[in-house]
Parts: C-alpha cells; sequence; structure tokens
C-alpha cells in the first residue's frame, strides 16, 4: 500500500475516533476529519496510466477543475437537507433519530407536509407519530391538493399555518407525487409566502427533510414523471412533462434522486445531469439518508448512495444517440461522507479498521477471478453490486446491457439499447468491513461508460435442435462483451 494513501487513512480515522469520543449534538461539517485525506488523496487523478489523448471530432470534454463550486443555495444557510431515498421504516432508528437530533433533540418542533400523497392525512399522521416516538413535537399541515376543501391559494398564504411553520426547527415532507409540492408551493415557478417560511427555517439552521417525493424536490431541476429509465436513456424527456423545476434546497449544482439503487436510477440520472449541465449527483437508495450541509454529504441509514460526478466526463455528438465516457462513481454506504469541493471521500471509522482494497498496491489480493456480464444494469442494486464485486476482483472491467425487452409497436427505436462499461482507474479504492454482521462496501472512483448498442428484435425464437453431426461444428457465438450491432 502506498505510504500517502495510509498516512490519509489514518489521520481520517484518528479523527473519527476523537469525534466518536463527543458527546451527541448537532454535527457541523467534520472539516478536520477530511483533511488529510483531501490533501493527501488528491481528486481528480488520472483514471488510467495511458496519457489522455486530444477529443476526437465530434467528442465534447467537459472541464476539470481540481475543485468545484460548494453545493450550496446561499453561502449563509446554516440549515441541513435530508433527502431520503423513500420506503423509510418505522424501527429505521438510525434516520429518524438523526433527524430530530439536527433539529435540536427532545422537544424539538417539527411541520410535516403530506402534500404528495394519495391519502396526505395518514401519511403525515404517520410521519407525525414516528417523529414523536422520538421527542420530537410534530404537527401536520393541511397544505395538499386531496384536500379538496382546502383552498391552495389561500392556505400557503395563511398567516396562521405560516407562524407555525416559522416557529418550527424541521420540516418534512412525505413521499407521493413530487409535482404536487412544486405546484403548491411554487406554482408556476413563483415562491409563496408558505415556501419563504420554509427557507427562513432552513437559513436558520432548521432542518428540511424529505422521504422520495420529499427527496426529489431537493434540486433546482428535478424528474417530474419519469417512470422509464430506459426512455430517459433513449432522450424521451422534456421540460414541463418528465422534467420540471424543484424547490432547489441543495444548490444549483448537486442533483438529487431517489429510490436510486433499487431502481437502476443512474440511467436516467446521467442524461438529465449532462442535459442540464449538472456535474455532482447524488442518487439515495430506499431506507437511506443523506444529510447535506455547505460542502459535505453524509450517508446514513439500511442501505447506500452513488455520487455520479461528470467533471471530466465526455460525449460523442456524432453517434446519434446518448453516450458518456469518463463518468466518475462513488458507492458510500452508512457513516461514509462525501466532500462536495474536493470530490473525495471519507469511509467511515468501521470501515477504515476493515479491509482496503487498491487494485495499484503490490498487496492487493483479490477475491473474484471469475469475468461477469450483467443482462440488465438497471436492475434492483446491480450497479453496486458490480462496483463492490470489481473493486475486489482481479477483473479491470465489467459489462452489462440495458434494453426495452417490450418496446411498443412500431417503436422507431425498439432495437436501441445501451451496453456499461464499468472500469477501474489508476484511482480507484475500496473499503469493506464484516463488524455489522454481513459485508459492506465503500467503492470510490470507478469509471462509466455508456455507448448505443443495436440489439435485433426479437430477441429470441424457437429452438429448431442441435444441428446433426453431418452438419459440421456450429459457428462460433459472438463474444458476450460485443452485442450484435455494437
Amino acid at each position: 500500500m502506498r505510504a500517502w494513501i495510509w498516512a490519509g487513512l489514518a489521520v481520517a480515522a484518528l479523527t473519527a475516533g476523537v469525534q466518536a469520543a463527543q458527546p451527541a449534538s448537532p454535527p457541523a461539517p467534520a472539516a478536520s476529519s477530511v483533511q488529510g485525506l483531501r490533501l493527501l488523496r488528491p481528486a481528480a487523478a488520472p483514471h488510467t496510466n495511458a496519457p489522455k489523448p486530444a477529443p476526437a471530432a465530434g467528442l465534447s470534454a467537459a472541464p476539470a477543475p481540481v475543485l468545484i463550486p460548494v453545493v450550496e443555495a446561499e453561502p449563509n444557510i446554516r440549515g441541513y437537507a435530508v433527502p431520503i431515498g423513500g420506503a423509510l421504516k418505522a424501527d429505521n432508528e438510525e434516520v429518524w433519530q438523526r433527524i430530530v437530533q439536527l433539529a435540536g433533540g427532545k422537544g424539538s418542533r417539527f411541520v410535516v407536509f403530506g402534500t404528495a400523497s394519495e391519502d396526505p392525512e395518514a401519511s403525515a399522521k404517520q410521519v407525525v407519530d414516528l417523529l414523536q416516538r422520538r421527542g420530537a413535537v410534530a404537527e401536520a399541515l393541511p397544505v395538499a391538493p386531496k384536500f379538496l376543501w382546502v383552498d391552495l391559494n389561500k392556505v400557503v398564504r395563511d398567516p396562521a399555518l405560516i407562524a407555525k411553520v416559522k416557529a418550527a426547527k424541521g420540516i418534512f415532507f412525505t413521499g407521493g407525487t413530487q409535482e404536487r409540492i412544486v405546484d403548491v408551493l411554487q406554482p408556476g415557478g413563483q415562491s409563496t409566502p408558505m415556501l419563504e417560511a420554509i427557507w427562513d427555517v432552513y437559513r436558520k439552521g432548521g432542518v428540511v427533510a424529505g422521504t422520495s417525493a420529499g427527496a426529489a424536490i431537493m434540486s433546482t431541476i428535478m424528474f417530474r414523471d419519469a417512470p422509464s429509465v430506459i426512455n430517459i436513456l433513449k432522450g424521451r424527456f422534456a421540460d414541463g412533462k418528465q422534467v420540471d423545476r424543484g424547490l432547489g434546497f441543495v444548490g444549483p449544482h448537486l442533483f438529487v434522486d431517489q429510490h436510486f439503487l433499487k431502481r437502476g436510477r443512474f440511467g436516467r440520472m446521467i442524461p438529465l445531469m449532462m442535459a442540464k449541465g449538472y456535474k455532482i449527483g447524488l442518487g439515495v437508495d430506499e431506507n437511506t439518508a443523506a444529510i447535506i450541509r455547505g460542502d459535505e454529504i453524509e450517508v446514513i441509514g439500511d442501505r447506500g448512495a452513488l455520487i455520479v460526478d461528470l467533471t471530466e466526463a465526455k460525449s460523442d455528438s456524432t453517434l446519434g444517440a446518448f453516450n458518456v465516457q469518463g463518468a466518475r462513481l462513488s458507492y458510500l454506504e452508512h457513516g461514509d461522507r462525501y466532500h462536495m469541493r474536493a470530490r473525495s471521500t471519507t469511509p467511515s471509522a468501521p470501515k477504515l479498521r476493515g479491509e482496503t482494497h487498491d487494485p495499484e498496491s503490490p498487496n492487493f489480493k483479490p477475491y473474484y477471478t471469475d469475468d461477469v456480464f450483467h443482462l440488465d444494469m438497471l436492475g434492483d442494486s446491480t450497479i453496486s453490486g458490480a462496483m463492490s464485486r470489481l473493486i475486489d476482483s482481479v477483473r479491470r472491467e465489467v459489462k452489462g446491457l440495458a434494453f426495452d425487452v417490450l418496446p411498443r409497436a412500431n417503436d422507431p427505436l425498439a432495437e436501441l439499447g445501451f451496453l456499461f462499461r464499468l472500469y477501474k482507474g489508476s484511482d480507484s479504492l475500496g473499503w469493506s468491513t464484516e463488524e455489522f454482521g454481513g459485508e459492506q462496501f465503500t467503492v470510490t472512483n470507478l469509471y462509466l461508460d455508456i455507448s448505443p448498442v443495436r440489439l435485433p428484435m426479437p430477441l429470441y425464437g424457437g429452438w429448431n435442435g442441435a444441428p446433426s453431426p453431418a452438419a459440421g461444428p456450429a459457428a462460433p457465438a459472438p463474444p458476450a462483451s460485443a452485442p450484435s450491432g455494437q
């Protein structure tokens, strides 16, 4: 293992141990815990050992600065944005307790918006009960399109309700349909007095948390209605339909998406990020939360989150379909932190005590040796599983496909599929631990290329039987890594 990596890890581990001994209180961004790793493991290291060629004709490269802007909506915001990836369980103590702690602990006041829900009364009541079990004082507000007896134009200007918002230290948005939240609080792109009150809480140090739909609204741009990831890859999205304005609590430079690993939504995040000019994306999985304040993202909860960095990504405009080369991916689980300005990761203390996976180290002893090809790269947690396996493998890359198995009749793009190539760079690193039972991974700086390919339809037909011996040997099938039409 390279000495400079160990030095950075030692500093981070020592700091993490000191912090663990501190009394519980709402944490500020842990600047001291990451400086060793930031300085000794610089971001944006070249991810190949060969010199970078000049872009070919039609190939556009984004600028690659070492630092990016701090992802804040405003420089004076002192609060916490907490996007939750959906399907948050009632017994997820780590997430529920942390939300209450960030708002001030026992006795902290919350207002709950069931605005996105089909049944806003029941959804808000459930969240109120769960927050109160953890010591908060919570109240649901009657702000939802499904409350047919409510005049939404008046309710978002009601002085009594606005006073309740301003008196709170925490705001919570339930799941459902995210456009309902935006259409009520920011109709036609115009902020309402109630939304301004929410921002006031946030600026002064409060918590704005949301699950599923409540996480989608955190960006300045969000997916409004985009159930098909493959259609987004095919370029079938438009403003006001699949894409719309969000409320922007995480600022203009970070894109957030939810139900992320479960539903393979990195496949829709990357095309939208490229279309809208985002460089950093955060995908939060189910029953998992990200705590965002200033420069830092901390992941807590049951599963994990994916960081997508397009700072050095390229795209070939001559291919006639979506493609990307050099997207940088990092996978984080609970306790891991990501630093947006430096584009670097600090693993949790248990990971630092565990095993380090460094493909560039002479002491690297990978567990996996077999080659793998994924027939559904957008499947449930396929990308995070592929990343964890690849960082502990003798292989340098893994490939997979995504395509529409049941295209619509007469679809001109029925045969358009996508080949995914996930590969290691010289700065790829991983950490793992078994302290909590099953093995948990942190994986940083793997790279992803996505290329359009042709998959002839139908994909399969009836089997006519094996060829007779007289017919001679069958022609060899094409290799798995080169689908027909590539």
